[in-house]
């Protein structure tokens, strides 16, 4: 079962997105902020991570730099779902070596889609 780590602030966006991940059959994972993230790597490894760029006490660009230090995260997907549409937010974003940059608003059948392809 292939395992996703969802990281956002918005509680509608992480109930959508988790219901939509466990009826095709993903282990989902949530978090609101940046050491939750953090928290939960230190007993999972997933293959895909969506992270949120705005969220309080540690946002997504800082928890990508510290998940780019853990070896154990070489094969796990990064994507930046983010509301920061400018296009220097999304250049950062893929330069600091997330996988992909989503903008919200977002189609979920299309993430999926990316996704499924990402992981093969």
């Amino acid at each position: 079962m292939k395992k996703i780590l969802i990281a956002d602030d918005e509680h509608k966006i992480l109930m959508s997105l988790e219901y939509s991940f466990r009826k095709i059959r993903y282990e989902v994972f949530i978090a609101r902020d940046g050491t939750e993230v953090l928290e939960l790597l230190k007993t999972i490894t997933p293959d895909v991570i969506l992270l949120d760029i705005m969220m309080p006490n540690l946002d997504g660009y800082s928890t990508l730099e510290q998940i780019k230090t853990m070896e154990e995260l070489v094969a796990t997907k990064v994507i930046f779902l983010s509301a920061k549409a400018n296009p220097r937010d999304i250049e950062k974003g893929l330069d600091m070596g997330a996988d992909a940059y989503v903008t919200k608003p977002y189609s979920i059948k299309k993430l999926i889609q990316q996704i499924e392809e990402m992981l093969g």
